[in-house]
């Protein structure tokens, strides 16, 4: 069996695959990396009933696995560089291998993952530690579910500066509705729900809009979503959008928050 750990700056996953295929999975949270690797070892092994004697090794990713200098209990623990482990299991949870990977955490990377290549292609500091973090300060939120349930109530005219507000006709392939400037319209009107929806379209647009960059360079027309923010109702909504004015799909597979850790352990088993 290999356990694949991804050490992410907030939340840190794991997952077990054993020979036979199965896999099994948690996350947890823990300020500290090698308290949080630890923990995640300890949680998968108690919670799935696995024996000490039936892992052959531990793969170690994500940002904090710089910290891990020695085998975790005993057993044999590697590293992966983790754009290489989330192109490894960006192409197992598509049944593709050659695709655009945006993997969303506290900020976002992209990836280009081919068979006989894995492409780091660049990244932005916007992700889900951006929403969090201007939460906090502007809605006095500290907790993503508090901000979803704001923000499926909001209106983006009441932040967002629209093409409709600024002409009177759609320009090139841009409908009225597209956003000219996020926040560019901040009514004194808005509420936290108004600010709630528009830090989320903040976020999605730019992930969306580079991914498309990204998939439009490489012509490849379909952009895998992965990482925490993957499975968010209202980003879907968003980058649809994006895909109705560009052209491109993009694809939420299932397990896609564990894609990373999923690739840690299959870089040994593939």
């Amino acid at each position: 069996m290999i356990i694949g750990i991804d050490i992410g700056s907030t939340t840190t996953k794991a997952v077990a695959i054993d020979p036979g295929g199965a896999m099994k999975k948690i996350k947890t949270k823990a300020i500290d990396v090698v308290t949080s690797a630890t923990g995640a070892f300890g949680k998968i092994i108690v919670e799935n009933d696995i024996k000490m004697d039936e892992i052959r090794k531990i793969v170690v990713t994500g940002v904090g696995a710089s910290k891990i200098k020695n085998n975790l209990f005993g057993i044999p623990t590697e590293k992966i560089d983790e754009f290489t482990a989330i192109g490894i299991g960006g192409m197992f949870l598509a049944k593709k291998d050659n695709i655009i990977i945006a993997n969303i955490g506290t900020g976002t990377a992209f990836i280009e993952a081919r068979k006989d290549k894995i492409s780091h292609l660049g990244g932005t500091g916007v992700g889900g530690g951006t929403v969090l973090g201007l939460a906090k300060k502007l809605l006095m939120l500290s907790h993503f579910n508090g901000i979803m349930e704001l923000a499926e109530q909001g209106n983006i005219n009441q932040v967002d500066l629209l093409l409709e507000d600024i002409m009177d006709r759609d320009i090139s392939f841009l409908h009225k509705e597209t956003t000219a400037s996020n926040f560019g319209k901040m009514l004194d009107s808005a509420k936290n729900e108004d600010i709630a929806l528009g830090l989320l379209n903040l976020m999605y647009q730019v992930v969306g809009i580079i991914s498309v960059f990204a998939a439009k360079s490489k012509n490849i027309d379909r952009i895998l979503v992965t990482g925490s923010g993957s499975d968010n109702a209202i980003g879907k909504r968003i980058l649809t959008s994006i895909t109705a004015m560009y052209g491109v799909q993009f694809e939420y597979p299932r397990d896609a928050e564990y894609t990373t850790a999923i690739g840690a352990a299959l870089s040994q088993v593939r």
